[in-house]
């Protein structure tokens, strides 16, 4: 199986903006926050815009946030142990329950399946954005120093906009509202350029990371979460929903996949331990070269 046109263009944006931080020196946190706040929610309304829904993904909806809550325990149980902080314990979540199904697992899916992969996987794409943009903003607001309670992590989830621009799609969508040629290319710019500037911001905060500051123990952890009990809490899952055997392949592998790099954009805005987040998403991009394949030999 042949990553290299996947994941070069992956690693080279990451490099680019690691470069950049290194020559030049960014405000990472502002850049995060132009993407959060205005790139992020344009990129959400394109995909339920035009993302046609069916019954049938009540199934994937399910499986989505029951895999999220059920590796979220996992946390917890790993946290209670470990005896984590709350911000330790969110950081862990954010770098542990959230997979980049997207600019990396959508194309793994075409390349395996081709093009009758390819809806199942922009649909978990589309529901996992949705679960990022409450459940992961929830938990990042949650483990910032500047906020306490439930009550604040919840009015940080309602100030995002994504959530709004989800519905305000959905809404047009489901009610066949078109948009004009000119609205929907100025979709298209912001929205494609949402992604590339996530990972850029990943790479110039990587760029900020001490190796040895690095907490080893931590990552590792959450690399085990991610990597390997992930995948294997989705093949269970996948035992009682009524799915072809594709979908239930394709929902084990997008499990596999590594730490979503929106997860750094959060830890980063609300500051709940951005430097391991990021450290996670990287590594577990890295040796997603290694765990894939072997995910690969077992479902296929």
């Amino acid at each position: 199986m042949e990553f290299s046109t996947i994941l070069l263009p992956i690693f080279g944006i990451f490099a680019l903006g690691f470069i950049g931080q290194k020559k030049i020196g960014f405000d990472t946190k502002t850049i995060s926050t132009m993407a959060l706040y205005l790139m992020s929610p344009i990129l959400v309304f394109r995909t339920f815009y035009t993302t046609k829904f069916q019954f049938d993904y009540l199934y994937l909806a399910f499986y989505t946030f029951a895999l999220c809550f059920t590796l979220i325990i996992v946390v917890y149980i790993v946290a209670f142990i470990q005896k984590y902080s709350t911000r330790e314990t969110c950081g862990m979540i954010l770098a542990s329950s959230f997979m980049n199904n997207g600019n990396y697992g959508t194309p793994v899916i075409l390349l395996i399946f081709g093009v009758s992969g390819l809806d199942c996987a922009i649909i978990l794409m589309v529901i996992q954005q949705l679960a990022m943009c409450t459940i992961g903003v929830y938990y990042a607001a949650k483990g910032s120093a500047e906020e306490s309670g439930i009550r604040s992590a919840v009015r940080a989830v309602q100030r995002m906009p994504a959530i709004y621009s989800a519905f305000l799609g959905a809404f047009l969508q489901f009610f066949n509202i078109h948009l004009g040629k000119s609205v929907l290319e100025a979709v298209d710019l912001v929205a494609n350029a949402a992604i590339p500037t996530v990972m850029i911001v990943l790479g110039m905060q990587l760029a900020k990371i001490s190796v040895k500051n690095l907490a080893k123990s931590k990552v590792s952890l959450s690399l085990i979460i991610k990597l390997i009990i992930s995948p294997a809490v989705a093949y269970l899952l996948t035992l009682f929903l009524p799915v072809d055997d594709m979908v239930k392949q394709i929902m084990i592998i997008t499990a596999a996949m590594p730490t979503a790099a929106n997860t750094t954009m959060y830890a980063l805005q609300f500051d709940t331990e951005p430097e391991f987040v990021s450290s996670a998403t990287l590594i577990s991009t890295s040796l997603s070269l290694a765990t894939l394949p072997l995910i690969f030999t077992i479902v296929l």
